[in-house]
C-alpha cells in the first residue's frame, strides 16, 4: 500500500506545476498575433514597466538563468523589440532597453491580461488572494536559495 504522503492528490507541487503549464498554454493564442513567447511576453513585461533593465536584474525578477534569458533576448533583439548594450562603467554588465517598436508592441499588448482573466474563472477577491499566496510561497523559496 502506498503512503499518503507520495499519492499525487497530497502533492502541493502537482496542481501549481499543472496550473504553470495550462496558463502558459492558454497565453498562446493571444500572444501569436504579438509574436511572441511568454516567456518573450514576460520579459517584455517588465520592459515596458522599466524602459530598461539590466540582465542580471531581469532574470533575478523572472525567476530565469542566463542560459534560458541569453537566447530569448537575442530573439527578441532579432525581432526589433529590444537593444542590447555593455555599460560603459562596466563591460561584463549588459542592459536591455525596449526600441520604438518594442514600445509599440505594448499597445498591442494591452489586451492580454483581460483576454487571460476570462479563462481563469476567478473573482478578484479570489485572483488577489492566490497572487498573494503564490508570491507568498516565491519569496519563501527564493530566501531558502
Amino acid at each position: 500500500m502506498i503512503c499518503p504522503q507520495l499519492k499525487l492528490e497530497n502533492q502541493l507541487c502537482f496542481p501549481l506545476y499543472a496550473v504553470s503549464k495550462e496558463i502558459t498554454r492558454r497565453y498562446a493564442p493571444f500572444l501569436e498575433p504579438l509574436d511572441l513567447t511568454y516567456t518573450q511576453y514576460i520579459v517584455m513585461l517588465v520592459l515596458w514597466e522599466e524602459k530598461k533593465c539590466n540582465v542580471t536584474e531581469l532574470g533575478q525578477k523572472l525567476y530565469l538563468d542566463s542560459g534560458t534569458l541569453t537566447p530569448l533576448l537575442k530573439k527578441l533583439e532579432s525581432k526589433g523589440y529590444i537593444m542590447r548594450t555593455r555599460e560603459a562603467s562596466d563591460e561584463r554588465c549588459l542592459s536591455v532597453s525596449l526600441t520604438d517598436e518594442g514600445e509599440k508592441l505594448q499597445h498591442k499588448a494591452a489586451s492580454v491580461p483581460k483576454s487571460m482573466a476570462s479563462c481563469v474563472n476567478l473573482s478578484e477577491d479570489e485572483a488577489k488572494s492566490l497572487y498573494c499566496t503564490l508570491y507568498k510561497i516565491l519569496e519563501s523559496l527564493r530566501k531558502d536559495a
